[in-house]
């Protein structure tokens, strides 16, 4: 099932939630929705699934038009960030629930066989008799996964659906909710602000800013061609550095860090340098505040560099201890002028040899 956002704005008084907000999903495609708080995502999710209004745009879902259709006419499963199960009733009522208030409901051995069918493909069939209270924090996800399923749903939308779970669960069932993903051919849209969650399930991340989409693309290609300063110092890990560019290179003064051929307009820029990118050698003015083994790769450091802190990586050959000093090179990065012109830089040697 496809999804079609076109011109979506959304206003709370003179405070604009979406700001003419465009978005093509394909069918059988997992988006996620990434941003910090505030930026939008969960309203235009509520909008797609029709628990909030418009003032401009149109929604689509496989070439429907659902401008103004009410939630429970559109057929779209939803799981929310606190689940909202009803805590009067079983495991299985409440996932029997949106069979049974539904206009043409299925007679009553159907739904018992829908709700056992969905227990088992969520797992849990033991549940069954139980209250939400008395299930774990994954389980009741699990719960809530299959009510949303109930309806047999071509597109599901979740709301930041692992927040509440621990770090090891967590893990475990977004992994597992690929999968169902997969299995059951459904188009799925997920609200995040975890870009660890975004980048392992979705298939295309949409990153928001202020009510807009800034960037839509695959994780692979946010990381390597960051569209704003704004997503390359939101996806992944990157120092933010001030620079100012002279003819054609990006000097980082009065940081002691070499400088980098950068063919951006002379004037003032900022320079994303993610950690892989920073290497350390004995020796320099900056200073090894904390070391860090990482699992059969090189070590990652905390340097102090003047006034700023930085993450960076050992050089190979290299050995280096908490409170030794060093000094930095940088291997590249994306350089954003305040023209707004962006280039992927290059150490002055690595530029000349090219």
């Amino acid at each position: 099932m496809s999804v079609e956002l076109q011109g979506i704005v959304r206003r709370f008084g003179a405070t604009a939630a979406l700001e003419g907000v465009s978005l093509n999903v394909r069918e059988g495609e997992f988006v996620a929705l990434l941003g910090p708080s505030g930026s939008g995502k969960t309203t235009l999710l509520r909008v797609l699934a029709g628990l909030e209004g418009t003032d401009a745009g149109v929604v689509r879902v496989a070439g429907r038009d659902l401008t103004g259709v009410p939630a429970r006419e559109r057929g779209i499963g939803m799981v929310f960030q606190n689940y909202a199960l009803f805590r009067h009733m079983t495991v299985f009522d409440n996932i029997a629930f949106g069979l049974r208030v539904r206009k043409h409901r299925p007679h009553h051995a159907e739904i018992a066989t829908r709700v056992r069918r969905l227990l088992e493909l969520v797992q849990v069939p033991e549940l069954e008799a139980r209250y939400p209270e008395q299930c774990s924090g994954g389980q009741r996800q699990r719960v809530a996964l299959a009510r949303a399923l109930a309806i047999e749903p071509r597109l599901l939308l979740l709301d930041e659906p692992f927040s509440a779970l621990d770090a090891l669960v967590r893990k475990d069932v977004r992994r597992w909710l690929r999968g169902l993903h997969d299995g059951l051919g459904i188009t799925s849209v997920l609200v995040t602000h975890d870009q660890e969650e975004a980048m392992e399930l979705a298939d295309r991340i949409a990153v928001m800013e202020r009510g807009r989409i800034v960037q839509f693309d695959t994780a692979e290609a946010l990381l390597r061609a960051p569209a704003t300063p704004f997503v390359a110092g939101f996806v992944g890990e990157a120092a933010r550095l001030p620079c100012t560019v002279r003819g054609g290179v990006a000097h980082f003064d009065p940081l002691p860090l070499a400088p980098l051929r950068a063919a951006l307009p002379d004037g003032a820029a900022t320079a994303f340098v993610r950690p892989h990118d920073i290497l350390a050698r004995a020796g320099g003015a900056a200073m090894v505040r904390l070391v860090r083994q990482e699992g059969g790769g090189a070590a990652r450091l905390v340097v102090q560099a003047g006034e700023v802190v930085l993450d960076a990586t050992v050089a190979p050959g290299e050995s280096l201890s908490r409170g030794e000093p060093c000094r930095l090179t940088l291997r590249g990065g994306h350089v954003f002028s305040t023209t707004g012109g962006c280039v992927q830089a290059q150490p002055l040697a690595a530029a000349m040899a090219s």
